[in-house]
């Protein structure tokens, strides 16, 4: 993929981001007193390590869905801007990705889902088929991640796009196989799937071979900015899974902070490596 067309595909991001963004502010006022019935109508909390910490020092607050889900955007906003400026010119195969991982950060709008739900009376379909495109958004971020990893295994920029099409058929298979549940979701106004724990194991499979892909670069290539990068993979990883499940307000700041911190060190040794090619 030559430079020109990554950074298209950069300002596509930046476009589905706006408006992602768009969509939230223009839906805030009609659907924010609609949060408190949502949460009771919930028929469980959100899974996860941290959130189950948190929930012991914090109740759940209808309004945290709300507050995460647009600080998700805006992360995905201010983020592939920055990738935009500070990347234009540098010759990064690994970035692309990145930036897919930031840019699917956008999808997270479409958990206004359910306040419209509840005001307009849509029917179940609508709630069974935006939590499929959820999905899909959070799996083509993992995948994402991984492919950057195995670009620093020496694999040819010449096959990025086929690589980026094998991430987005991949994630579409898996959210088009999850059964979901169209008439229940969770605290943080998530429809429920059988398939969590599967979900949860795939994660951490994946975010595991990404690690361990970056450690062995450090190796082979000789340079510990690897061994940043893949701490930064895994705080952005752990900085997304808490902002996903936030529904106490524990959660919105450490989850944004963590995934920001994550990203930015990912961003800047990535930036090192290739600044003087």
């Amino acid at each position: 993929m030559t430079l020109t067309n990554r950074n298209r595909c950069f300002k596509a991001g930046i476009v589905l981001s706006s408006l992602s963004l768009i969509i939230i502010a223009a839906a805030a006022f009609i659907i924010l007193p609609v949060y408190p019935s949502a949460l009771n109508g919930s028929v469980r909390s959100t899974a996860g390590f941290y959130q189950q910490i948190a929930e012991k020092l914090l109740k759940s607050s209808p309004y945290v869905p709300f507050v995460s889900m647009a600080a998700a955007v805006v992360y995905s906003l201010a983020g592939i801007i920055l990738i935009t400026y500070f990347f234009r010119q540098t010759k990064s195969p690994e970035i692309i990705f990145v930036g897919l991982f930031i840019i699917s950060m956008a999808f997270e709008c479409i958990r206004i889902i359910i306040p419209l739900k509840l005001i307009m009376d849509l029917p179940n379909i609508y709630l069974t088929n935006s939590s499929r495109i959820i999905l899909f958004g959070r799996y083509f971020g993992l995948f994402s991640l991984f492919a950057a990893s195995v670009y620093t295994a020496g694999l040819e920029v010449q096959k990025q796009q086929y690589v980026i099409l094998i991430c987005f058929a991949a994630s579409l298979i898996l959210a088009m196989g999850v059964p979901v549940d169209g008439l229940s979701w969770d605290s943080t106004l998530i429809m429920l799937n059988d398939f969590n724990t599967t979900f949860i194991m795939i994660q951490a499979g994946i975010i595991g071979i990404t690690i361990v892909s970056f450690l062995i670069s450090a190796y082979t290539r000789g340079s510990k900015d690897y061994i940043f990068i893949g701490i930064g993979a895994l705080l952005a990883f752990f900085g997304r899974n808490i902002l996903f499940s936030a529904d106490t307000w524990a959660s919105p700041a450490p989850g944004l902070i963590i995934l920001s911190v994550g990203t930015w060190m990912i961003c800047t040794r990535f930036h090192h490596i290739y600044l003087w090619l």
